[in-house]
């Protein structure tokens, strides 16, 4: 994105991409359909250590219609909508029609790309900038744009090396750290629960941070996925890594609350405790949480004694989720933390601390939830330091 609206800008653009075709976590996204926008967006969701302020400001630079517009009108791919999960997929769910969507129109607009191209270093010469290339020579810009990810899903060719020279360059790095990673759990009762899915709500919180997601919850052979659990995972993680291994995740298994699950437990006839669980959620997980709050699986709801109502409907609402750790950046969907938001001119992406460097995507301290968000602020970075990039060295590569 960030080479098609630097060439859209005027100026000459070369493309340096290490894979042979580029855009690898395109195409693996979305269980291969690509997630390419969400349906609507709740600028609140995005997770910073930055200025909010700023973050908005920098989501708002390409506002989400026109980004749809822009896949649709501009690239030509027809979007749908998957309104049960506020996602945006291309209509053929391809990811590959994005991929090559965008490679398309890179080259419609003038960029020259070049694949199989590992760079080994950027610096300051001369008023420009030198990009060293392993077994190549090396590239002169006026201007250069780091859009090179973090560090997660390093087999598509994520190995940080971009926050690498950012922070070698003297930019304030936020510690870096695993987002959107399924979540580690060796509780026994669960155990016996892999393959079992529902929608959940979730809480986890340490003394430092806090998040909440309502969405698909999947038991897993080691732990807990889906977007739900993916959502709140960076709290366990920066848990872990801060070295205090508190945070608590707390789960409200259906969509009753308290009140409600008070309702659905009165006496009904020779219905049991089971029954009733039963119609909110899988047989498997109702016998878990029954076992679990210590309540006889074969009562009737007549037969339910008042301290075992409230011990029951205390695990249904709010139930702990014992966690023991994280599938780290081998199964992250992004990394968070990065170049502190503050370090970049937040309409055009430019370094504050260099003059003609431009910084987007995945490299700065910011991600958002499952469902498009980092999709979305990657389109919106990338276009901002393009056209910034240009507009700074109009005619250059």
């Amino acid at each position: 994105m960030a080479a098609i609206f630097a060439a859209k800008g005027g100026a000459d653009t070369i493309l340096l991409e290490r894979t042979r075709d580029g855009g690898r976590k395109i195409l693996i996204s979305g269980g291969g359909r690509c997630n390419v926008l969400p349906m609507k967006l709740d600028e609140s969701r995005f997770v910073t250590d930055s200025s909010p302020n700023l973050l908005r400001k920098m989501v708002r630079s390409w506002p989400l219609d026109q980004q749809r517009a822009f896949f649709e009108n501009d690239l030509g791919i027809e979007l749908s909508e998957e309104a049960e999960s506020s996602k945006v997929f291309p209509a053929s769910h391809k990811a590959r029609d994005v991929r090559d969507g965008l490679l398309a129109h890179a080259y419609k607009q003038g960029a020259e790309l070049r694949f199989n191209t590992l760079v080994t270093g950027v610096e300051p010469h001369e008023g420009k900038w030198r990009i060293s290339i392993e077994n190549g020579a090396p590239v002169l810009a006026d201007a250069v744009i780091i859009a090179t990810g973090g560090l997660s899903v390093p087999n598509t060719g994520s190995d940080g090396f971009g926050l690498k020279v950012l922070a070698d360059l003297g930019h304030t790095m936020h510690p870096t750290y695993a987002a959107l990673t399924p979540v580690l759990g060796t509780s026994p009762e669960f155990a016996s629960l892999s393959g079992v899915s529902l929608t959940v709500s979730l809480d986890a919180r340490s003394p430092q941070h806090q998040a909440t997601a309502r969405g698909g919850f999947l038991f897993t052979h080691h732990g807990y996925s889906g977007p739900s659990a993916l959502d709140v995972s960076h709290v366990v993680v920066r848990s872990r890594r801060e070295g205090d291994a508190s945070a608590k995740i707390r789960v409200q298994w259906t969509a009753l609350d308290a009140v409600a699950w008070e309702h659905a437990l009165k006496p009904k006839g020779a219905r049991t405790v089971t029954g009733a669980l039963r119609s909110e959620m899988p047989d498997r997980l109702a016998a878990v949480l029954l076992q679990l709050a210590d309540v006889d699986a074969t009562r009737t709801l007549a037969e339910l004694r008042r301290d075992e109502r409230l011990r029951l409907i205390d695990m249904l609402v709010r139930g702990a989720l014992p966690w023991n750790g994280d599938e780290g950046y081998k199964k992250a969907e992004v990394t968070g933390g990065g170049v502190a938001l503050g370090e970049v001119d937040a309409r055009t992406m430019e370094s504050k601390r260099h003059k003609g460097l431009f910084i987007c995507g995945e490299a700065l301290d910011a991600f958002g939830p499952i469902g498009g968000y980092n999709f979305l602020w990657s389109w919106a970075t990338g276009r901002a330091a393009g056209l910034g990039a240009a507009k700074s060295a109009p005619g250059a590569s």
